[in-house]
């Protein structure tokens, strides 16, 4: 049996990247970063991209990193590779944290930090409507439609709920399914075949 590698080539399904929607990085985009990544873009326009990894997860919760947040376990999730010594958020509560910025449905990014201080130790905001991120993923003006081009990544919608779940490694095969059955092998395709 003959090996096919047009099985890994991704078809243009006509979605194309905009804030809201989700990169799913192909099974063997190279790095600790993109390896498997699913990223939440919460900004995309011609002057580039700016976007988190949902499903690579530290071994932090928010109160070790930074202070303020004594009483409020809240993992952390790797954002990307720039700026990774700065926390970033997404949340639920633009109706309580000025300066936020509309992603998709009730999802926001960002916003007053300290004010999220605030609500937080106050018991007004919960875990669950909240992640935070060490750096972000970020792409300059045309750099991720080359990418995406160079078959690096699938994009597709997202149901705003999911991405406030706990997503870890195995969440990029569902995400993958998601797509559709063109993709399918990539579902259980090993991440190192040399290995197999």
């Amino acid at each position: 049996m003959n090996f096919n590698p047009d099985i890994f080539k991704i078809q243009t399904n006509n979605v194309v990247p905009r804030k809201g929607r989700v990169l799913i990085s192909e099974p063997f985009l190279p790095g600790n970063f993109f390896n498997r990544a699913i990223v939440l873009l919460v900004a995309h326009s011609k002057k580039g991209s700016v976007g988190f990894i949902l499903n690579k997860k530290v071994d932090l919760q928010i109160q070790d990193y930074i202070s303020g947040f004594e009483n409020f376990e809240s993992d952390i999730f790797i954002g990307g590779p720039v700026s990774t010594d700065s926390i970033y958020f997404i949340h639920k509560r633009a109706d309580l944290i000025p300066g936020s910025i509309h992603v998709l449905d009730d999802l926001h990014w960002g916003g007053d930090f300290n004010e999220l201080k605030k609500l937080v130790n106050l018991g007004i905001i919960r875990q669950d409507e909240i992640r935070f991120f060490l750096g972000y993923s970020g792409w300059d003006a045309g750099q991720l439609d080359r990418e995406i081009k160079e078959n690096s990544w699938l994009v597709n919608d997202v149901d705003s709920h999911l991405i406030m779940e706990d997503l870890g490694a195995k969440s990029w095969a569902q995400f993958v399914k998601k797509v559709g059955k063109r993709y399918s092998i990539w579902e259980n395709f090993p991440e190192n075949p040399s290995l197999n």
